[in-house]
């Protein structure tokens, strides 16, 4: 009776060690991604892997957080309030500056979809000279130093750009800053002869979108770092392909997102290469490399955006992405 009860108790010891291993395999990490804005189409990657299960598939529970004009999400990262969020070099260079504990980590966006929005009169960048210029706060402090550097235009010209399209429609000697994704679609409804100058066509350095995190994580968690890359780009892919599943979340969560949008939006994206164009043509979606990031550093110099001492190559890593690998 003895000998059945110890073996009974090792049997139940057995089973409950292995619901425990069972439950423990099953238990996905958790991360949340902060975006820079309301769910769209330039976040649509990361809404694919979460509609699709390709988070899970590796191992991940990922929460997505939307942004919108009041969230910070840079102050959310630094206070554990997010793991990963969507940003900008031109942003983690200045937060290299200031001693931020972050690093930008891959770079789905491999050019910026920044550019504007002109009347039909102008052929080219060089033809700015004389107009007046909608700028956006953040743009001062990015593409604005540039495209006047550039293009020898004034500050004088530069006007605030408040969201609203109505300035440049009736402005004939007004452009717009514009990304190529979304006010450009609706510019189109409002101006068929209207057109489109994306900066990075003419040189502008700093690439799209780009995933951020802190220091500590990649050094506690390089693992799940390392899967929540890979997801992501995978993600990036599906939705290229059919963007249906990641669509389907993201209408649910902004509903001022219609499907003539988004599938312009796309559209856009596949046209002007964004995600698998430039060094992800044959490095990979996601690449990072020196040459970029020192471009985007030389521009903010020059600018006097950022002090020349800074160590920009502590802005970012490429150990999920390597630069020599060719994956596409």
């Amino acid at each position: 009776m003895k000998i059945y009860n110890c073996l009974g108790k090792t049997r139940l010891a057995v089973v409950a060690a292995s619901l425990l291993f069972t439950s423990l395999a099953q238990a996905n990490d958790k991360l949340i991604l902060q975006t820079t804005w309301y769910a769209q189409a330039e976040q649509g990657g990361y809404y694919q892997a979460l509609a699709e299960g390709i988070y899970k598939k590796h191992g991940l529970d990922v929460t997505i957080k939307v942004g919108g004009p009041q969230i910070n999400n840079m102050t959310l990262l630094l206070a554990k309030r997010a793991d990963v969020i969507i940003n900008y070099d031109l942003q983690v260079l200045k937060g290299i500056e200031s001693g931020f504990p972050i690093k930008a980590i891959a770079a789905p966006f491999q050019f910026d979809p920044q550019g504007v929005i002109t009347h039909s009169d102008v052929k080219s960048l060089a033809d700015l000279k004389g107009k007046t210029v909608l700028v956006s706060t953040s743009g001062q402090a990015s593409w604005w130093p540039w495209l006047r550097g550039k293009y020898k235009l004034d500050n004088s010209q530069a006007r605030p750009y408040t969201f609203n399209m109505q300035p440049f429609l009736a402005g004939k000697n007004v452009v717009q800053q514009a990304y190529a994704t979304s006010e450009v679609f609706q510019a189109k409804k409002a101006e068929p002869s209207s057109k489109f100058f994306l900066f990075a066509n003419d040189g502008y350095p700093a690439y799209g979108g780009i995933l951020v995190t802190r220091n500590d994580l990649l050094q506690s968690k390089p693992d799940v770092m390392r899967r929540f890359v890979e997801a992501s780009m995978e993600g990036w892919k599906s939705y290229l392909k059919n963007p249906a599943a990641g669509n389907a979340i993201i209408k649910k969560e902004n509903p001022n997102m219609d499907d003539p949008l988004l599938a312009f939006a796309v559209g856009q994206m596949k046209k002007l290469g964004l995600i698998d164009g430039g060094d992800a043509k044959t490095m990979g979606i996601g690449v990072m490399t020196d040459a970029r990031w020192k471009k985007t550093r030389d521009f903010m110099v020059q600018a006097k955006l950022l002090d020349a001492k800074v160590d920009w190559k502590a802005a970012y890593t490429t150990q999920f992405v390597k630069p020599t690998a060719k994956k596409n």
